[in-house]
């Protein structure tokens, strides 16, 4: 049996950054897992790629959610990264820390040590900002953080119109209130995706000290059980070509993940709700009821509105001239539209006065399509999406059996309270006062999704039902606090189990203000 002091479940955002920071002193045998493979594929560190990662069982889990009530019964794809990197190497690039209300609120909950003060330092010491350090912003960390590549008139008249909504220019978003509006700011290095990976893997696979597996597709943890207390021991891991292999940790295992795995990988291990694990045939080590409830997520609500007089993606993707010159700028310069991110521009308001801070995003596209994967639209089209950013609505992650190779069911519960239902309307029609600002009067915006059609509050319900999708940003299945729901402690301890942590996006108990692989950086 081969013996590590630490087990690393998963080289996503968090798994990565485990390895470096513990195999550093050179004092620990750390041992990192991921179930997917190397990522070398062409299409990573190109930021467009993201096209091509996702839906892509090469680098993607290819996730199925439940139907879901609140999306009018359908069921989207669930995107998580299955590759060195993890979501960092497929995701959208966005270096968004959320707001300081998120992290204070952690802390009220009973978390100590995870106030915006506390996290802000930890933040700093991870990055390395493209303008220098500052109060808000450090240098020489592992994460590269830089700005936009490319421009759009479009994107300059919207942040116009969004001032004259209400909503005002901004520096930036990452220094604790996000009121106002911004381009974002991106994980890139020089036009390259600037991965997990990339910044903290990769300069430390030299060390003797660490060892990495990929295609390591994990069945249960390894634990005893005696002396009255449960203590994981290691992992039993299906190794590629070597086949079943049980692994140790002399000091402790440190699940990361993500938000669907490592709920997945406690309960196939036996710890979690007692009828859930015996619903699926596993034997009740641990009744630990919080696993895999608790499930967040941003959902977005895409709005198509027709421009003219200017030109967006669509008119340039779909021109053979205009491909040839894209992939000139990007070989030559490394700059231009395939330096984009799936959203350049950003905007946060309150969706009404009584909100405490912020609680709308808006990702604004010069490009529009009728989902995810299908081709850019042939008409000129800009695409401003909105999302609830503190939803109240809560889903789950279920395995459905005891094999690991079952996906578990995941559900979101999206628009399942009144509460949710109301930003939603009140997203739709910020966005049309938006678009109906004058800077935007020489583009002749005209509605094209929805459709002026829909009027009433109810039909805006509906639409957002139709319109929604997910953000790909699942937090909270197994939450840090000491409540009876749950999963870990302060500490990022499993309640109720030795040497065993889950660290990962999965631990917030709330979800953060926008995109969540800094947050996720930022916790390992």
């Amino acid at each position: 049996m081969k013996t590590f002091d630490y087990i690393i479940v998963g080289a996503g955002s968090a798994g990565c950054v485990l390895a470096n920071r513990l195999s550093a002193s050179g004092e620990f045998s750390v041992c990192l897992l991921e179930a997917g493979g190397q990522d070398d594929y062409f299409w990573i560190p190109i930021p467009v790629g993201y096209l091509f990662t996702i839906g892509n069982p090469r680098t993607d889990w290819m996730f199925k959610t439940e139907p879901e009530p609140g999306l009018n019964d359908r069921s989207i794809g669930y995107a998580r990264g299955k590759v060195l990197g993890g979501c960092s190497s497929i995701n959208a690039m966005v270096y968004m820390r959320g707001q300081a209300s998120d992290y204070d609120h952690w802390a009220s909950l009973g978390n100590q040590g995870w106030g915006w003060q506390d996290v802000l330092p930890v933040f700093r010491d991870s990055e390395d900002y493209v303008h220098g350090p500052d109060q808000w912003h450090g240098q020489g960390g592992e994460l590269r953080v830089e700005e936009r590549r490319v421009n759009w008139e479009i994107l300059d008249a919207w942040r116009e119109a969004a001032e004259e909504s209400g909503i005002p220019k901004i520096e930036e978003f990452n220094r604790g209130d996000n009121f106002g509006n911004s381009y974002f700011q991106m994980n890139q290095r020089r036009g390259t995706r600037w991965s997990a990976s990339r910044g903290f893997l990769r300069p430390a696979l030299d060390r003797q000290n660490l060892t990495v597996f990929t295609n390591a597709h994990m069945q249960s943890l390894l634990t005893d059980s005696g002396e009255g207390r449960v203590k994981a021991q290691g992992v039993r891991v299906l190794l590629g070509n070597a086949g079943l292999q049980d692994i140790s940790a002399r000091r402790e295992v440190l699940l990361a993940a993500g938000s669907i795995g490592s709920p997945q990988l406690l309960q196939l291990s036996g710890i979690g709700s007692g009828k859930v694990l015996q619903d699926a045939g596993v034997p009740v080590l641990h009744d630990l009821p919080g696993v895999g409830e608790n499930l967040q997520d941003h959902l977005q609500i895409r709005t198509i509105y027709k421009v003219s007089n200017t030109v967006t993606l669509n008119q340039r993707y779909n021109s053979l001239i205009g491909k040839a010159v894209m992939g000139l700028e990007y070989l030559l310069f490394k700059k231009g539209p395939l330096t984009m991110p799936p959203s350049q521009l950003g905007a946060f308001a309150r969706s009404d006065p009584d909100q405490p801070s912020a609680n709308m995003e808006w990702h604004v596209q010069p490009l529009s399509l009728d989902k995810f994967g299908d081709p850019l639209h042939t008409f000129n089209a800009i695409t401003p999406s909105v999302c609830n950013l503190r939803p109240t609505s809560r889903g789950r992650v279920r395995i459905r059996d005891n094999a690991a190779a079952t996906d578990p069911a995941i559900t979101l519960n999206y628009l399942s309270t009144p509460e949710d239902q109301a930003v939603a309307v009140a997203g739709l029609k910020f966005t049309r006062r938006i678009m109906a600002a004058d800077a935007l009067a020489p583009f002749e915006p005209k509605e094209w999704l929805p459709g002026p059609k829909v009027a009433t509050d109810d039909d805006m319900v509906k639409a957002a039902g139709d319109l929604g999708t997910t953000i790909f940003h699942p937090v909270g299945t197994c939450k840090m606090g000491n409540d009876p729901m749950a999963v870990v402690d302060h500490h990022l301890k499993v309640h109720g189990v030795d040497r065993l942590r889950v660290i990962d996006a999965s631990i917030m108990p709330t979800i953060t203000s926008g995109n969540t692989n800094a947050p996720t950086v930022m916790i390992a």
